[in-house]
């Protein structure tokens, strides 16, 4: 299954507006970015920088470089943040723990966040989150949810961007089903991989928009199986390792299988599972 794909030249196209809309009054956009060393942090900080925003970077160690200002704060203390928030004029809030402290962190550290960012005045706050959130029975997914629903009551104007998985999670969650050997997976299981980078793209779009108060969805351009994305992963990696179908149980298993984690929305990004493997393997069938 296929979902609809935009085409590169209106990237193009969109990203010229974005340049000449960075500065306003000649000063350029201010923005605080939580979780900036992450998977999505480390392609949306230098995309940020590059476009022309002022970005201010949160991290719980002291850190510097990268064209940017680090600032030390920390989510689940709320140590930092008012620092942190000082005179900024957007909040980009990618900050997770998917595996430990999650509701201290992802639902009470986005509360402190929001209440910091509304006394010092912030006008909007981007808030990253996953396609599925309110679908799929997972723990960390309920979290997700629940910190959606405190940015959207938070005194900050918003918007929430769901994002489908990044080939790295999906390559990751490969690598974890093959630890015996085959590569184990409900075969019917459908994903719909996007490349951070462009989500990161995405989210530059929506801050230069303004607050939207609402939530939008943003996926990979095409939607895949289970046992297809591990046999073009194995293929990639020159891996003669079966793939042996092992059936999730339950509302889980139905939802994964029925699409939850996917999304019919447009616009799209147009890197493919195939694109992320040719980058990671070259095509030399290394492991």
């Amino acid at each position: 299954m296929k979902v609809h794909v935009v085409p590169p030249g209106l990237w193009l196209v969109a990203w010229a507006w974005v340049g000449a809309w960075v500065r306003v009054g000649g000063v350029a956009m201010r923005v605080l970015v939580t979780g900036a060393t992450g998977r999505l942090g480390r392609v949306a900080v230098p995309r940020l920088r590059d476009e022309g925003f002022t970005v201010r970077a949160v991290s719980r160690r002291p850190r510097d470089g990268a064209g940017v200002e680090w600032v030390v704060a920390d989510l689940g203390t709320g140590a930092g943040l008012a620092e942190a928030v000082a005179g900024m004029d957007a909040v980009l809030h990618l900050a997770s723990s998917p595996g430990r402290r999650t509701h201290e962190i992802d639902v009470l550290g986005t509360r402190r966040l929001a209440v910091a960012a509304g006394h010092a005045g912030v006008r909007h706050l981007v808030y990253v989150s996953i396609v599925g959130v309110d679908r799929v029975p997972l723990g960390y997914y309920r979290h997700k949810l629940a910190a959606e629903q405190v940015v959207a009551a938070g005194p900050v104007p918003w918007s929430v961007l769901r994002a489908t998985q990044f080939p790295g999670f999906l390559a990751d969650l490969l690598r974890g089903a093959s630890r015996l050997g085959p590569v184990l997976g409900d075969p019917a299981v459908l994903a719909q991989p996007v490349d951070p980078g462009e989500v990161a793209d995405r989210l530059a779009v929506l801050l230069l928009a303004g607050p939207s108060h609402r939530t939008e969805d943003f996926g990979g351009p095409e939607v895949l199986r289970f046992d297809e994305a591990a046999r073009a992963w194995l293929a990639a990696r020159g891996s003669r390792r079966p793939v042996v179908p092992l059936r999730i149980p339950g509302r889980l298993g139905r939802e994964l299988r029925a699409g939850g984690l996917t999304t019919t929305a447009t616009p799209t990004g147009v890197r493919t599972w195939a694109d992320h493997l040719a980058d990671t393997y070259g095509g030399t069938g290394g492991r």
